[in-house]
């Protein structure tokens, strides 16, 4: 099961929450078990009121859940992870994926159409690792507005994640105009975009074989909606769905990278 923990994920995912923290753990709270009910709230879609009673009271879980949100700890539980991974130092992919609000997901401010967009994965293998793994893992994403174009938050994408500078950017046609390209030239970067059908430009030698590992990063968000609270979108604000999110792109990253 691509969502299931072992033991050692979760001691990894334990070090990395305790780190992260303002302060380290809090008196009288198990975060084992606060962590397993936000993995099982991810990944089976249901209410809060519906949390199994073995993961505590549901309400203070949600408390925490809300509390935690609301100070960035599960987007820097996210970074954390993604900065150490060592494997953004080559090539990352692009793509963006629609991700359309439940009905439940009315009521509040924020709760209209969210895109999360912007998925960025590493194609370079982990230098870390002590047993082959796929490579494919999210390294960041931000969240847009369903009618956002995916070609206007290319140079956004750029500026995400981890503070490492890839030598090429692979993207798909959604993101080509010369203006993208010059953005990431500007950066020392590479860009692998193939060019629309009626492109002046199409024509020109284009690197089909590095193209085909795009592949990966579809991988990535198919690995990402195994977490049907991030497939479904039933958080009412950005900033919930931001957190259950970088949430499971963590524990992604912990599955798939830091297995050393």
């Amino acid at each position: 099961m691509l969502t299931g923990m072992t033991e050692r994920d979760w001691e990894i995912t334990l070090e990395v929450f305790d780190a992260v923290q303002s302060a380290r753990g809090e008196p009288g709270h198990d975060d084992r078990k606060f962590l397993e009910a936000i993995h099982y709230f991810s990944v089976h879609n249901i209410t809060w009121r519906s949390l199994p009673k073995a993961y505590g009271n549901w309400n203070s879980v949600w408390k925490r859940f809300w509390r935690l949100s609301r100070s960035g700890v599960f987007e820097a539980f996210f970074q954390f992870l993604a900065e150490c991974s060592e494997t953004a130092h080559l090539v990352q992919f692009f793509d963006s994926t629609t991700a359309r609000a439940h009905v439940s997901a009315a009521g509040a401010k924020g709760g209209s159409n969210i895109r999360r967009s912007a998925a960025r994965a590493a194609a370079s293998p982990p230098k870390s690792t002590s047993r082959p793994i796929s490579t494919d893992a999210p390294l960041d994403f931000h969240l847009t507005g369903g009618e956002a174009s995916d070609s206007t938050q290319f140079e956004t994408s750029l500026d995400i994640g981890p503070d490492i500078r890839p030598r090429i950017a692979v993207t798909d046609k959604g993101y080509d105009s010369e203006a993208n390209r010059a953005a990431a030239r500007a950066r020392g970067i590479t860009p692998v975009i193939p060019r629309r059908e009626n492109s002046k430009h199409r024509g020109r030698f284009f690197p089909k074989r590095l193209y085909k590992l795009r592949a990966r990063v579809e991988q990535t968000i198919g690995k990402l909606k195994r977490f049907k609270r991030v497939a479904m979108r039933c958080e009412k604000t950005a900033v919930s769905y931001s957190a259950i999110v970088s949430f499971a792109c963590g524990l992604i990253l912990v599955k798939s990278v830091h297995t050393a």
